[in-house]
C-alpha cells in the first residue's frame, strides 16, 4: 500500500498538468481523453489516494497499540536497519532462530517483524525493518514512514553493513543509511554497526576495512550472520550500549497476590533471584528505570520493601 501510495502521488502530479492543459483547450492527447475524462481521471486518483491513506492510518493505529503493548512489557527495543541486501533478515533469523524471508530483491522485508531475544540474561525486543536504498525519492520516504517509524521508537539501532563489498561502496551505503536515520528523526538513538559477511574476507581485508570505517561506523562489530560468527561479541556490544538498566532487590510477604506478582515479574523483567524465606519472597530483578519504578510501586502496594536502585 505504501508503494502504491507513492506511485499514485507521482501520477497525481502528472494528472494535474493534464487537467490544466485540458482546461486551456489544449487536448493533451492522454490516451485520447478529453477535458471531462481527464478531470474524472484526476478525481479517481485522488479518491484512491484517500482510500489508501485511510487504510494506512488504521495500520498505524494498530502498530501504536502493538508498541504500547510492548512498552507495557518493560523490555528495551532494538531495530535492525541497513542498506538493502546487507543481511538484516539473515542476522534477525540467527539471533531469534526465526525464518523471515531472505532474498536478493529490493524490499524483501516490508512489514516489520518483532521477536523477544536474550542478550546474556537480558530480554530485549528485536525488530526487522525495511532496507534503505540510495537516492530514495522523498515521496517514498514519506510513504514508508509508518514502517520506518518503528526505528524512531527504538532504544538502539543495529545497523547492518555488507563488509564484503568494495570499500567505496561500503562508505557510500553506510553514509546513505546514517543519512536516512537522520531524516526520519532517529539520530539521537545509540547505534551498533554489524559489519556482516566477514566469512567472505581474509583477516587482512577485514582489518584494512575496519580501520578505514572506524570513524564512520558507530560502535562496529565484525560478524557473519550466515555462519553465526562473533554473535557473542555483537551481543556484548549491544548490552554495553543498553547500559541504563537498574537492579532492584525486594522483599514481600507471601500471599496469593504476591505469587501472581512474581509470575508477572518473570514475564516482564530480568529476574536474577527469587527465594522464599520466613513467609516472605526475596528477590532481585533488572529493568529499564521507568519500568523498575512501576514494579516498585506494585511491591509497595503488596506491603513489601525494596532497596535503592543500583546500576545494571
Amino acid at each position: 500500500m505504501q508503494i502504491e501510495l507513492a506511485r499514485l502521488r507521482y501520477e497525481l502530479r502528472r494528472a494535474k498538468e493534464k487537467v490544466r492543459l485540458a482546461k486551456m483547450g489544449e487536448q493533451p492527447g492522454f490516451m485520447g481523453l478529453g477535458a471531462y475524462e481527464v478531470d474524472v481521471y484526476y478525481e479517481t486518483i485522488k479518491r484512491q489516494i484517500q482510500t489508501i491513506r485511510r487504510k494506512l492510518q488504521k495500520i498505524r493505529e494498530k502498530r501504536k497499540l502493538h508498541r504500547a503493548r510492548r512498552h507495557e512489557l518493560g523490555f528495551s527495543s532494538i531495530s535492525l536497519a541497513g542498506y538493502t541486501n546487507a543481511g538484516k533478515s539473515s542476522l534477525f533469523n540467527v539471533l531469534t532462530r526465526e525464518s523471515v524471508p531472505v532474498d536478493n530483491a529490493l524490499f524483501t522485508t516490508l512489514s516489520t517483524t518483532t521477536r523477544l531475544i536474550d542478550v546474556f540474561g537480558r530480554k530485549v525486543l528485536l525488530t526487522d525493518t525495511v532496507g534503505f536504498i540510495d537516492r530514495l525519492p522523498l515521496t517514498l520516504i514519506e510513504a514508508f514512514h509508518s514502517t520506518l517509524e518503528e526505528t524512531i521508537f527504538s532504544d538502539l539501532i543495529l545497523l547492518v553493513v555488507d563488509l564484503s563489498e568494495p570499500l567505496e561502496e561500503i562508505e557510500r551505503k553506510l553514509s546513505c543509511c546514517l543519512d536516512t536515520i537522520y531524516k526520519i528523526g532517529a539520530s539521537s538513538i545509540p547505534i551498533v554497526t554489524a559489519l556482516n559477511k566477514m566469512d567472505l574476507l581474509s583477516k587482512e581485508e577485514i582489518h584494512r576495512k575496519v580501520e578505514a570505517l572506524k570513524d564512520l561506523a558507530p560502535n562496529p562489530v565484525v560478524v557473519s550472520a550466515l555462519y553465526g560468527i562473533n554473535l557473542e561479541g555483537l551481543k556484548h556490544e549491544i548490552r554495553r550500549q543498553l547500559k541504563d538498566y537498574v537492579k532492584v532487590s525486594f522483599s514481600i510477604p507471601i500471599s496469593e497476590e504476591t505469587m501472581s506478582f512474581i509470575s508477572w515479574l518473570h514475564n516482564r523483567t530480568n529476574v536474577y533471584a527469587i527465594k522464599y524465606e520466613n513467609e516472605k519472597v526475596n528477590g532481585i530483578f533488572e529493568a529499564v528505570p521507568w519500568f523498575a519504578d512501576k514494579v516498585c510501586s506494585k511491591i509497595k502496594n503488596l506491603g513489601g520493601i525494596f532497596d535503592q536502585f543500583s546500576k545494571g
